[in-house]
């Protein structure tokens, strides 16, 4: 791996930042296999989901700590280190955030009411489209480097950043409409089912925070 790394950071450190990207989107987007099986309570395929997210974050991990270890100290381009690493670490989230979820569902066999379950997969989704989004972004670093962040290619990374928002604008107001939902039958539920269930919405909702993220950092990236 760390041959590999110093091969391909020899021609830009954008392809190993999309590698880890791309990994760190398909641990997002195993969730909603993973949910789908929860709500027809099929819990050894949410098992297996939850293996494929446990893999595919150490894989991001160990991508990011070959990313680290091997990302020159000065790089020739209109970006600094510090820079990439920063957008490194704010994308290594949407990983982590998958791990949790499908741990602290499939640690508590967790059910969710009938009632939210179609609302649940379309909000899951529309956090899994950020992700998708942001990754669209981060394929486009390679020519960010070759065009030194100006000109076209920084006009259409500017136009999918924007995408990115509204994308996460969707994402808080279907988050705000399904906590409400839950409100609504938290009385017909059990206390800590309640508490969990909210704390499960937040994290899913926290991937579409974390791909805004990704876009903010793409903007002062191309601010310099």
């Amino acid at each position: 791996m760390g041959i590999y790394i110093n091969k391909v950071f020899g021609a830009s450190p954008a392809i190993p930042l999309q590698e880890h990207g791309n990994t760190c989107y398909q641990a997002a987007k195993e969730l909603i296999t993973l949910f789908e099986h929860v709500v027809a309570e099929q819990w050894d395929k949410v098992e297996e989901s939850r293996e494929k997210i446990v893999h595919l974050e150490n894989e991001a991990d160990e991508l990011k700590k070959q990313i680290r270890s091997h990302l020159p100290k000065s790089l020739f381009m209109p970006v600094s280190r510090e820079d990439i690493l920063n957008l490194l670490l704010v994308q290594d989230r949407i990983a982590n955030k998958a791990r949790h979820v499908s741990g602290l569902v499939l640690g508590r066999r967790m059910r969710i009411p009938e009632a939210l379950q179609q609302d649940f997969i379309a909000f899951t989704s529309r956090n899994i489209d950020a992700a998708k989004k942001a990754r669209k972004s981060i394929r486009e670093l390679d020519e960010l480097f070759e065009t030194g962040f100006r000109g076209a290619e920084a006009d259409l990374v500017i136009s999918l950043v924007e995408e990115l928002d509204a994308i996460e604008n969707d994402t808080d107001e279907m988050q705000a409409q399904l906590r409400t939902k839950l409100f609504k039958i938290e009385k017909d539920m059990s206390p800590v089912d309640v508490m969990f269930l909210y704390q499960v919405i937040e994290l899913v909702g926290d991937i579409g925070d974390v791909a805004e993220r990704i876009g903010r950092r793409l903007e002062l990236l191309l601010s310099h």
